[in-house]
């Protein structure tokens, strides 16, 4: 190979990667990561974009969840800290709801927030729903997925910039899908 066809070849790369879908947003934005979240799907994710609600019994959720999903999502449980594997997840990827498979959060939304918690500074737009949880004496905020209802976790005005805030999840309610 000479010096001509290592510079075409060289050049082609970005070229490639972007027909390929393998080239990411270069957006780092609040409002690209936000918009830009199907770049980190992989192809054959089954996911559901639809955030029509869904409606199913207690018998028919017990049956399509583990105990411990049934426990958070279902009866506003939380799962102990440091027990979730997806705490430590650092691969590029999409985080959705584990009992409907509606994207919530991506990999360029998380961070560690020392919790023992998946952390993330900011939502899928519009995915999430919040309600003011009086369970405790302070009150909290904590969220819901918008389609099936289910509970993920609590939010908090103490994440890093550019939001300052701290989307707490239960690790459990949540399924990875690897980019």
């Amino acid at each position: 190979m000479n010096r001509r066809q290592f510079i075409r070849l060289i050049a082609a790369v970005p070229l490639v990667m972007t027909v390929t879908g393998r080239a990411r947003s270069a957006d780092k934005s609040l409002d690209g990561i936000r918009k830009n979240w199907k770049s980190l799907l992989a192809r054959d994710a089954k996911v559901s974009l639809s955030t029509a609600p869904l409606r199913k019994s207690r018998a028919e959720w017990k049956q399509i969840l583990s105990a411990a999903q049934f426990y958070v999502l279902r009866e506003e449980g939380t799962e102990r800290p440091f027990s979730s594997a997806l705490n430590d997840e650092k691969r590029a990827g999409v985080y959705v709801c584990a009992g409907c498979a509606l994207p919530l959060f991506t990999s360029q939304m998380k961070f560690d927030s020392g919790t023992g918690w998946p952390s993330f500074f900011t939502q899928i737009l519009a995915h999430l729903e919040t309600k003011k949880d009086f369970e405790l004496i302070v009150p909290r905020t904590e969220y819901h997925c918008i389609r099936c209802g289910g509970h993920h976790g609590h939010v908090f005005n103490d994440g890093p910039a550019p939001t300052g805030e701290r989307w707490c999840n239960n690790g459990v309610a949540l399924r990875f899908i690897p980019v």
